[in-house]
């Protein structure tokens, strides 16, 4: 389990240097592949690099009768009353965002040399590829994990107002 300060620090400490070129797809699903460079505490001069594909399910208008379904599930009266104001609302609509992280791609290798010169052969490696699909992310070894989802949550922050636009234009809000 990890422990509040460290998800604190890991999520302080996530650096997306090369991001994705593109943002989720609001019709598909989109798929990213990652390069996440952490330092082992335990090991000076060794830098772990993990790599894997997220894969992002395209985004989903939760309309608020949907909403106010999920909401009722164990919860008491208030929640029905909120329930009951969520349905009257015409503009109020939620986004609603799946990932996940196939493991099975997912490997991992040690790196010996300074971190900052692997970064930059990494960083110079994807821009020379030039694909729009992948990326790398600095982050911290016990939380790495921590470091993904925080990528991933920041991409659905990129991603969802030209999501929200594109629904606008084809009048589905």
């Amino acid at each position: 389990m990890i422990k509040a300060d460290d998800f604190n620090y890991a999520m302080e400490n996530t650096r997306v240097l090369v991001a994705p070129g593109n943002a989720i797809e609001t019709y598909g699903q989109t798929s990213f592949r990652f390069r996440l460079v952490t330092e082992p505490m335990d090991e000076i001069g060794t830098i772990r690099l993990r790599k894997g594909m997220i894969h992002a399910e395209r985004p989903r208008i939760l309309a608020p009768q949907y909403v106010s379904k999920l909401l009722l599930e164990g919860f008491g009266e208030r929640a029905r009353d909120f329930a009951g104001w969520m349905e009257d609302q015409r503009d109020f609509h939620i986004l609603r965002y799946g990932f996940s992280l196939k493991k099975t791609d997912l490997s991992e290798n040690l790196l010996r040399g300074p971190k900052e010169e692997i970064l930059e052969r990494l960083e110079q490696e994807i821009r020379r590829d030039d694909d729009p699909m992948d990326t790398l992310i600095e982050g911290i070894d016990d939380a790495w994990e921590v470091c993904l989802m925080k990528f991933t949550m920041d991409l659905i922050q990129r991603s969802a107002a030209g999501n929200l636009a594109e629904w606008k234009r084809r009048g589905l809000l």
